[in-house]
């Protein structure tokens, strides 16, 4: 969507001020813990862009918050895995000899859009220490959700996304679908169903002697029944829908949601 696109879309400019108020009205409220997956471009025109959904955001939940969203830098993987798009064979050792090192300071994320990738810059805000699948999070508990974040946990029980759930916290999905929704990979996880099983990845770590490309296992994952699950749990009452700005926004229990995908997915999936 281009800018011109963006105001047409818009009927005002969404501030700091009126995008607070929205996610107000949705069911944000002070203190929560929130992992948010989003899309500028779906608000309309924001004055001020991603540092002002950024700071919006923090509003919402307030200094008893926190807030947790993607910094995934999922280039830093194993190159034969990657479909879209892949990359010619004979480039894997390339990449695996030359692509930097993880680096939580710095390394930028990818793929999850201009909002996350603001947002882990941000003052007082933590990484954790996965190369591929890190979270950033800011606020009351950022720190004991970022960090012992394990490499063969990328979203599972020793993930941030695991320590939110035991926070009892809370998932938006702003202006994005349940496709994009990382904590159906928890569910994914706590659900069993033929054919589930561990892969090999790989990654580039910097090392006490140097960088180095190491290589661990992981679950699978699958993400392409991810929209019919949230469908259903949609069905079922339970996400709260409401406007943010122009965009349609989805705030749900993150308890409920995985431990209904996880009964989903142990039901329907490869059946």
């Amino acid at each position: 969507m281009t800018e011109a696109d963006a105001v047409a879309r818009a009927q005002s400019p969404a501030t700091v001020e009126s995008l607070t108020a929205d996610l107000r009205a949705l069911g944000v409220a002070p203190g929560v813990t929130l992992v948010v997956h989003s899309s500028l471009s779906s608000l309309g025109w924001v004055c001020g862009g991603a540092q002002t959904v950024v700071m919006a955001l923090q509003r919402a939940v307030a200094d008893t918050g926190t807030l947790v969203l993607p910094a995934f830098s999922s280039d830093n993987s194993e190159p034969s895995l990657w479909r879209n798009p892949p990359v010619p064979q004979a480039w894997h050792q390339v990449i695996r000899d030359h692509m930097p090192a993880y680096d939580p300071r710095v390394s930028p994320s990818n793929r999850v859009g201009s909002i996350p990738e603001h947002f882990r810059t941000c003052p007082d805000v933590k990484r954790s220490q996965h190369p591929a699948v890190s979270w950033a999070a800011w606020g009351r508990y950022a720190r004991a959700i970022t960090q012992d974040h394990r490499l063969s946990s990328g979203f599972g029980e020793d993930s941030p996304l695991a320590r939110v759930y035991d926070l009892g916290g809370f998932v938006l999905l702003l202006g994005v679908g349940h496709d994009r929704g990382s904590s159906l990979h928890l569910a994914e996880h706590k659900a069993t169903w033929p054919g589930k099983h561990n892969m090999k990845q790989g990654a580039a770590v910097q090392m006490g002697h140097g960088r180095q490309w190491i290589q661990f296992e992981d679950l699978e994952h699958d993400a392409s029944d991810f929209a019919t699950i949230g469908a259903a749990f949609e069905q079922a009452g339970k996400a709260r829908i409401g406007k943010v700005a122009c965009a349609t926004c989805r705030l749900m229990s993150q308890v409920e949601l995985v431990n209904f995908a996880a009964e989903w997915i142990t039901a329907n999936r490869a059946r």
